[in-house]
């Protein structure tokens, strides 16, 4: 019930003499208008001893307001604890889809139809309440009856722009031309004498209002004095509505994948900050993933164990792979991230139109780390949930990290879920990598755990430099090197042995080229 109503039956048990157990044996209370407790402390009394007594009977309170309790004035600070203490939600402005389904509905309680998309656009107008979509309705509704016709969506921007004085009383002949006629004489009479700060706002009113823009922010200035500063004040506005039609343009240009986000946000200056937000989500969302550098396919590849290269071609079939995730370990890491590399570049050329994501497992802590600073975790969370093929090297790093760990966990499940591929190296077994939740351990060794052992490539034949970012680099060398040099497919030829290598007792040392050397026969890496 409302509170009056609430109140009237209060009233009525206090003087049959019924002080006590009013509605004490309800389940649930729903009460509307609370904030019309203002002013009545006895009311405040009663209500209080029937929320404690419901509440010690286990029943469900549900409070409606038009404003938090704190704002309520005068409210008693025992009610105002047990309001505070409970689930407080405020109901913000009905989206994009509840405004469509209001027109829709108060169209079939009125018994009338609408044309197709007037209902949608409708409920794109940027409408404070409920109300003034009704009386929007009104007009379509008006004009659908007395011209026997269905209102076209294309005729909804008129009406909704209807707002002069000939409009609403009907205009037309010879009185209307006259109302016209003395609008305009007096509206020229007026603004020759309007103080400029007035009419600087109502420019700036008018104009923003043909453009499908709030104007609440200049409005509320109107019936005052005149404010101090008032010409950086319409410049703040204007300045905010052009940076609106940038953000409305370069989401467009994006491709923005939340167009409902985008209702109301992009035509209320005051929002700006929303809309800002809305972009940086959007462009987080569409960013691309580091890619692979050139360098040699699964078909190029020899002396890997034959398990690793059928299971490596597995992942980038057509058909869905038999073990998913695929995790690689090796003691020479760099073995992984051959087959890594390889992996991505063969499922590149089979599925160009899919999404790839490859890099380091402390490129992805280092990311979200940044998504986290810049607000657009949401965005970067879907961005990578989204892919079809994950590719991950150095994950015995998980030891080190904490809630990118937990991130790492949920992006694993939902990649899952989707089907998507996954292939992961380390440099030990997951059994191995310290300090992480048994649940991401137990999906590691779900898919197929596989060594690749460092005598089991006799001649690997691979130089190759991956993704761009440095922390990325996926590199080893050529090991067929004769005379100090090694070459490989895909870079130039890299010197092993500077021309004055430097000497610590005798014996010569590498120097810190990001090199790795692997020889299947020891005493061929004997110097003299």
């Amino acid at each position: 019930m409302a509170l009056e109503e609430y109140l009237e039956k209060l009233e009525t048990s206090l003087q049959a003499g019924q002080r006590d157990g009013l509605y004490a044996d309800l389940d649930i209370l729903l009460l509307d208008d609370v904030q019309f407790l203002t002013g009545q402390p006895e009311a405040q009394e009663m209500l209080l001893k029937t929320l404690d007594q419901l509440t010690a009977a286990g029943g469900q309170i549900v409070l409606a307001s038009d404003r938090p309790p704190a704002d309520i004035d005068g409210l008693d600070a025992r009610l105002l604890s047990r309001f505070s203490g409970g689930l407080i939600v405020d109901l913000g402005p009905p989206e994009y889809e509840t405004r469509v389904a209001i027109v829709r509905k108060k169209a079939a309680e009125r018994k009338q139809k609408l044309g197709e998309g007037v209902a949608e656009a409708v409920a794109k107008a940027p409408f404070k309440n409920v109300r003034e979509l009704g009386g929007v309705l009104n007009k379509i509704f008006a004009t659908q009856d007395l011209e026997k016709r269905l209102v076209t969506s294309a005729e909804v921007g008129k009406l909704l722009q209807q707002q002069s004085t000939v409009t609403k009383l009907g205009g037309g002949g010879e009185f209307g031309s006259f109302l016209s006629e003395l609008t305009s004489t007096v509206a020229q009479a007026v603004e020759k004498t309007e103080e400029p700060w007035r009419k600087a706002f109502r420019e700036a009113i008018e104009s923003a209002d043909r453009q499908g823009f709030s104007v609440q922010r200049l409005a509320a200035y109107q019936t005052g004095a005149e404010p101090k500063g008032w010409e950086k004040i319409v410049e703040a506005y204007k300045a905010d509505i052009q940076r609106l039609h940038d953000i409305d343009n370069e989401l467009q240009r994006l491709g923005n994948p939340w167009p409902e986000a985008a209702q109301g946000v992009l035509v209320d200056p005051d929002r700006l900050e929303e809309a800002e937000a809305l972009l940086a989500s959007v462009r987080e969302r569409q960013r691309p993933f580091s890619r692979l550098g050139d360098g040699p396919e699964l078909h190029d590849l020899s002396g890997f164990e034959p398990i690793a290269l059928k299971a490596a071609a597995q992942l980038v079939a057509t058909e869905k792979p038999e073990y998913n995730p695929l995790f690689v370990w090796a003691s020479n890491e760099a073995l992984g991230r051959t087959l890594l590399g390889s992996v991505g570049r063969s499922y590149r050329q089979a599925f160009p139109e899919h999404r790839v994501a490859v890099g380091a497992l402390s490129s992805f802590a280092e990311d979200f780390i940044r998504a986290l600073g810049e607000g657009v975790a949401g965005a970067w969370r879907e961005r990578w949930w989204t892919v079809d093929l994950i590719l991950i090297h150095e994950m015995q790093e998980l030891s080190k990290l904490e809630r990118a760990k937990d991130e790492f966990f949920h992006l694993f499940e939902a990649l899952k879920r989707r089907g998507a591929r996954m292939m992961l190296v380390a440099d030990r077994a997951p059994s191995s990598i310290a300090n992480i939740d048994e649940r991401l351990r137990s999906r590691f060794e779900g898919g197929l755990v596989l060594e690749v052992k460092t005598g089991s490539v006799s001649e690997p034949k691979i130089v190759e430099q991956a993704a761009t970012r440095s922390g990325d680099r996926i590199f080893v060398p050529d090991l067929e090197a004769r005379g100090g040099r090694t070459e490989g497919r895909g870079m130039k030829p890299v010197p092993i042995v500077p021309a004055e290598p430097p000497t610590k007792g005798g014996a010569w040392f590498p120097g810190p080229e990001n090199v790795v050397i692997h020889w299947p026969r020891i005493d061929e890496l004997l110097i003299e």
